[in-house]
């Protein structure tokens, strides 16, 4: 790294003797500053960068294999408690559900400017006074007018939300055992 005109740079060793004096460099970081500048010589097909690429790809793959391995085991030895997870829910009265409000009003013919008001109106209100959000927009006619109390249950509806849970969980670990559903599975943990 230039001594001049730089805004930023690596912690530098005095007395250590670089090739070129004016540089500032330190040896323990050069595979990480080397990355950087090989970024520009990408185009470049010379023996120049070799070494840069010599080192970065096995200490990328090192890496990986080592951050793999760390998630492994945190997700593997996760404690899950879905008590806790539902009580923080229902600590939100109910403001968890404002984007699937807006979404359905919305999707019923309400114009979004409008939605959008009377939505934030809503949940504002209810953070504001610690109340129900979903028993506001029960009693507001803006909203009423668009959803019946059928539509709010099911605006309201954690299974909705949940519904594609235990196909991502299949997708991404594979099929789980006949009739064990994820919550299920995490519920025992």
């Amino acid at each position: 790294m230039l001594a001049f005109p730089a805004l930023a740079g690596e912690f530098f060793h005095v007395g250590y003797s670089a090739v070129q004096p004016f540089k500032m460099e330190d040896p323990p970081n050069h595979n990480m500053v080397a990355a950087y500048e090989n970024v520009a010589l990408w185009h470049e097909r010379d023996i120049s960068h070799s070494s840069v690429e010599r080192i970065i790809l096995p200490d990328s793959t090192i890496l990986v294999d080592y951050m793999l391995s760390k998630m492994t085991t945190i997700v593997g030895e996760m404690r899950v408690f879905p008590e806790r997870m539902m009580k923080n829910l229902e600590s939100t009265r109910g403001l968890v559900y404002s984007g699937q409000l807006l979404q359905d009003v919305v999707e019923k013919g309400m114009p979004r400017d409008e939605a959008y008001k009377a939505v934030q109106e809503n949940a504002m209100a209810a953070f504001e006074t610690d109340t129900s959000f979903r028993d506001r927009v029960a009693n507001d006619a803006r909203i009423t007018k668009y959803l019946d109390p059928a539509a709010l249950a099911h605006t309201f509806d954690l299974n909705r939300q949940l519904r594609y849970v235990d196909a991502i969980f299949d997708r991404v670990f594979g099929a789980h055992p006949a009739g064990e559903t994820s919550r299920e599975k995490s519920a025992a943990r």
